[in-house]
C-alpha cells in the first residue's frame, strides 16, 4: 500500500537519499526511454521498480547552471550560476556565500552528506566548494574542465589534491571513474548506521570518449560501423582542453553508458547488502541533453529519442531529461508520470522527504503528492523557464502544452521567437508563432519577468 512520508510512524528512521546524475546522457539513451542499441538493464530495472517521469527537465542545457538549479531549487533566471564561467588555473565561478543549497539543510537535519563525481560550482577554498555547500565528503573532479580527461593528472578528496600516479597527459594509467566508484561505495559502508544523502554526479558518458578494454567495450567492439575520430591526443603537446582521438567512437560511447549502468547496479546492490533498500529513495537523472563532442554520434543512437536538439539547445532534446524515482512502499512500481517538472523541484521534494525544514526561497514544488499516488493534491507550475548564455543567448518557456524559444537574445536585430504545441508537435517541427500572437506575447512577458539581474550572466 502506498503512503505519504507524512504518515510514516514517528519511530521510523529518516530515509536515505541517493541521487545519481549522469553527464550529457540524452533523453533516449536508456532502454527505459526507448534506446535499442545500448543495454542499460540496471537503470531499466530501477524504472520498473519505481516511477518514470516522461516530461521532466534539467536546469538548462549545459553543466554548471543546470547543477546550480538542482542544488539551489531555482530556475536559471534566478539561480546564481547561469553559465559555464571558467576560472584559472582551475575551477568555475563559485556559488556565493549567500546561496543556500538543499544539501546544507539536509546536513543540518542530521544527514551524512557525500558527493562523488564532478562538482563544477566552486573550487576548493572558495565560497562554492563542496564542503561549504553542505557536503561532509567530496571525491572527484572539482573542476568540470578537468573532467574533459578520463585519465586526469589529479582528483580532489575534500580539500586535498590527489595525484594520480602515472597519469601525466602522456600516459593513461588510472581511470578516474573506477576510483570515484570505489569511494562512492565506501561512503555507503561508512554511513550505513545513520541517514545519508549520497550525490553521485558521475562524469559518464561525457566526452571525451574513453573507456577501458573490458567487458563493457568488448560487448560493442564489433557492433557498429565506425569512423575514427581525430582529437587532441594524450602526448607531449596535450592539454586538458579538447578530447582525445578514438578509433571506434560508437562502441566507446555505448561502453561508457553500459559502464555507468553497471555502476548504478553496484550502488543498488550495496543498498541491498546493507539492508537499506527499503528505506532509501533513489533518483536517477541527467544534467542536460546528449553531447556531440569528441566523436559522439547522438543521431546514430537516437539519443534524443523523438525530440529535437541536443546539449546547448533549449529545444526539448537539450533540456528534457530522464527522471526516475524508486522509493519502496511509497512509489508504486512500474508507474509513469506526465507531470511537467524540473530540477528546481528536487529541493522542496527532498526537504519534505527528509523532514529537513524549508528553503529560504525556491521556484520548485514538492513532488511528494505525485510520488505517493496523490496527484490530485500536486501543485503545478504556472510556467517553466530556462536561459542559456552562449551562442548569442537563448530563452525558453513552457506554459501547459506550449513551448516558446527565443534565439539570439543578446542582439535585438537578430532575435527570433518560435512557438510550438508540444502535445501536437513534441518534436518541435512546426513553428506556430504567427498563428498565436497572444501566447507569444504572454511568453515574452514571462521571459522578461523570469530573468533577474546577475553580475556575471547578462542579457
Amino acid at each position: 500500500m502506498t503512503c505519504s512520508i507524512l504518515s510514516l510512524p514517528a519511530q521510523q528512521k529518516k530515509p536515505n537519499i541517493v541521487f545519481i546524475l549522469a553527464d550529457d546522457l540524452g533523453y533516449g539513451d536508456l532502454g527505459a526511454y526507448g534506446q535499442r542499441k545500448i543495454e542499460t538493464p540496471h537503470i531499466d530495472q530501477l524504472a520498473a521498480e519505481g516511477m518514470k517521469f516522461e516530461q521532466f527537465y534539467a536546469g538548462t542545457s549545459v553543466c554548471a547552471p543546470s547543477r546550480s538549479a538542482l542544488m539551489t531549487g531555482q530556475h536559471t533566471g534566478h539561480t546564481y550560476i547561469r553559465g559555464n564561467r571558467e576560472l584559472e588555473p582551475e575551477g568555475q565561478e563559485p556559488l556565493a556565500d549567500s546561496v543556500q543549497t538543499f544539501v546544507q539543510l539536509l546536513q543540518k537535519a542530521g544527514y551524512a552528506t557525500g558527493a562523488f563525481g564532478k562538482w563544477g560550482l566552486g573550487m576548493v577554498g572558495t565560497s562554492g566548494a563542496p564542503d561549504r555547500k553542505g557536503f561532509d565528503e567530496f571525491y572527484g573532479y572539482n573542476c568540470q574542465r578537468q573532467s574533459h580527461r578520463y585519465f586526469p593528472t589529479h582528483l580532489w578528496h575534500n580539500d586535498q589534491r590527489v595525484e594520480l600516479t602515472g597519469n601525466d597527459l602522456t600516459q593513461k594509467v588510472q581511470y578516474a571513474p573506477t576510483l570515484i566508484q570505489e569511494q562512492t561505495l565506501q561512503f555507503m559502508e561508512k554511513n550505513k548506521d545513520r541517514p545519508f544523502f549520497l550525490f553521485i554526479p558521475t562524469v559518464l558518458p561525457h566526452a571525451e570518449l574513453a573507456g577501458i578494454d573490458d567487458e563493457h567495450y568488448k560487448k560493442y567492439e564489433s557492433a557498429f560501423e565506425e569512423t575514427p575520430h581525430k582529437g587532441n591526443d594524450y602526448g607531449v603537446k596535450a592539454t586538458i582542453a579538447g578530447y582525445a582521438s578514438v578509433e571506434k567512437p560508437r562502441a566507446t560511447f555505448a561502453s561508457m553508458v553500459s559502464r555507468m549502468d553497471a555502476y548504478v547496479g553496484q550502488v543498488l546492490k550495496k543498498l541491498d547488502e546493507l539492508g537499506l533498500s527499503d528505506n532509501t529513495i533513489v533518483i536517477f537523472s541527467s544534467d542536460n541533453g546528449a553531447h556531440r563532442e569528441g566523436g559522439a554520434d547522438p543521431a546514430f543512437f537516437r539519443s534524443s529519442g523523438e525530440l529535437r536538439g541536443y546539449k546547448r539547445d533549449l529545444y526539448e532534446g537539450g533540456v528534457r531529461t530522464p527522471f526516475i524515482v524508486r522509493w519502496p512502499n511509497h512509489v508504486k512500481p512500474n508507474t509513469k508520470s506526465q507531470f511537467a517538472g524540473a530540477f528546481w523541484d528536487v529541493m522542496p521534494t527532498l526537504l519534505e522527504v527528509a523532514d529537513a525544514g524549508t528553503a529560504r526561497y525556491t521556484d520548485g514544488v514538492s513532488l511528494v503528492p505525485t510520488l505517493t499516488g496523490k496527484s490530485s493534491k500536486q501543485k503545478t507550475h504556472p510556467y517553466l523557464y530556462w536561459e542559456f548564455h552562449e551562442d548569442g543567448g537563448k530563452q525558453a518557456v513552457r506554459i501547459g502544452d506550449w513551448k516558446g524559444v527565443l534565439l539570439q537574445v543578446k542582439d535585438r536585430s537578430k532575435q527570433k521567437f518560435e512557438l510550438f504545441n508540444l502535445r501536437k508537435d513534441p518534436a518541435e517541427q512546426k513553428d506556430v508563432a504567427l498563428q498565436n500572437p497572444k501566447m507569444v506575447s504572454q511568453m515574452k512577458e514571462v521571459m522578461q519577468r523570469a530573468h533577474t539581474p546577475n553580475p556575471f550572466f547578462k542579457f
